[in-house]
Formats: C-alpha cells, structure tokens, sequence
C-alpha cells in the first residue's frame, strides 16, 4: 500500500512538480455529499488524499474541522463508514493514495490488529494519528507494518533534534510538518520559518516532507512548495464545502492544485 505514496512522490519528482495534499471529513455533512466530493478529487487535481475521521473530542482540530466531525457523526459517520467510502473510491480509482487521519480512542477501541488489516482491505494506504505520540505507538506500528501500511507521524515547531530523530524513525510515506503550534485552521504566522524547518527534517530523514496546519489560501500553498515537497490544505476546503457545496469547494481545490503544481 505504502507503493502508491512513494509512487506519486516519484512521478511528481519527475514532473518537477509538488503534492498538493487535499483533507476532507468523511461523512461531512452525510456520506452521500462526501463521497461525491472524494470521488472528484482527484480529477480536480489532488495527488493525495487525507480522509479524516470523525471524533467527538478532536482536541488538535479548529472549530471548522471541529464542526464538520460532529456534523459527519450527527450523520451516523462510524469508523466503519470511512473503510466503506475508501472502498467505494477504490472502485474508480486504485492510483491516488488515501491516507485517514483522525485520534486514537476509535482505533484502539477497534483493535491494532483489526484496524490495520480493514485500513488495508479498503484500499487505504495510511493514517495520521495526532495524539499517538512515537513512544505510545508501537502497537499499531507494527500492525501497520506487518499490512505494508504507512504510519505518518508529526513534526512541528517544537520537535528539537533528539525527538525528530526519533519522530521519523518510525515513520512512512512522508513526514508531516505542522507549520504552527496549536490547531488546525488558524493562521500561520510562521511560513516564513518553513524553509529552515524543512532543511532541518530533511537532515534527519530522507523521506519527503509535506506541510499543513494554517494553510488557506493558492498563494500560501505556492509558497510553501517553493521548499518543501508538498503541502496539505484541508479547512478552507472542509468551509467551502459547507458554505457553498461541492461545486464551489472543487474550484477552490483546482485553484489550490494549480498554485503548487505551477
């Protein structure tokens, strides 16, 4: 599974081009209008796809990714929801990764094992846990590796050398950088460090790096590229959507892929 994060990284490499990283809520606002909007993803640019997954105490989130689990569980959206859409969007689709991103209280509530072997099944590549931190993460680590699953783990502002040498041990795919302390959707103040923070992980790892948290805008996105090897975006599009639907929400994820595949 993990074949088809480091084969778009190879094809974009040859490209010299850059991921655009696209985050939606499965099940936002029900499953039907989420899995359109999956579905269309990739024919509107995006190279990676990070489904989230609905929890009620999304303690990283902002209020608009905050809002948009409860809305996808107010929906009836379970864990078991998230496997179903990744299968349906395998049925069309078998080259865009998908990687799930969500908190650990449903995945250790499933079971390690089971979890890692239905992320395979549905045709998943990885996950994102965001409050399983490398020394709580052996068990689905090694449930992951046993599935030829990704675990991507985070770096951040904060992650001094030790820790980030440890961070990316552990981790496949890619290394995720979060461009700012605090939760998902806030501004960034600190774009401009992102280059010397790139550097530095690319020092500890020879894995690509891909940045997120405050990303918002074409012209963001197109900055970050400039150094680091792809970017997410995920509340601007998760408020589109809700704001306006699926069509205005797919013209603000094409305006975002053209500005990092420029």
């Amino acid at each position: 599974m993990t074949t088809r994060i480091n084969e778009t990284f190879k094809n974009l490499k040859q490209k010299n081009s850059k991921a655009f990283v696209a985050y939606i809520m499965g099940g936002d606002p029900n499953r039907k209008v989420s899995q359109r909007m999956l579905n269309a993803l990739p024919g509107n640019g995006v190279d990676i796809i990070e489904l989230g997954m609905p929890f009620t105490d999304p303690a990283a989130d902002g209020p608009i990714i905050e809002e948009a689990g409860l809305r996808s569980l107010k929906a009836g959206t379970k864990l078991s929801t998230i496997f179903e859409m990744a299968s349906e969007f395998r049925t069309i689709n078998t080259t865009t990764p998908i990687i799930i991103m969500g908190y650990c209280n449903p995945v250790h509530h499933m079971g390690y094992n089971l979890f890692a072997e239905k992320t395979k099944a549905s045709g998943i590549d990885g996950a994102i846990i965001v409050d399983l931190p490398p020394e709580e993460d052996k068990e689905l680590r090694e449930a992951f590796n046993l599935n030829d699953l990704a675990l991507i783990r985070l770096a951040t502002p904060n992650t001094d050398e030790n820790r980030l040498s440890r961070v990316v041990s552990g981790t496949k795919g890619f290394v995720y950088y979060v461009s700012m302390t605090g939760i998902t959707g806030a501004s960034s103040d600190r774009i401009n460090s992102v280059p010397e923070q790139v550097k530095k992980i690319r020092q500890a790892s020879k894995l690509p790096v891909v940045v997120g948290f405050g990303v918002k805008t074409p012209d963001n996105a197109n900055k970050i590229v400039q150094d680091a090897d792809g970017v997410v975006v995920g509340s601007a599009i998760v408020k589109e959507l809700n704001e306006k639907g699926i069509e205005p929400a797919l013209e603000l994820v094409k305006a975002l892929a053209k500005a990092v595949h420029k």
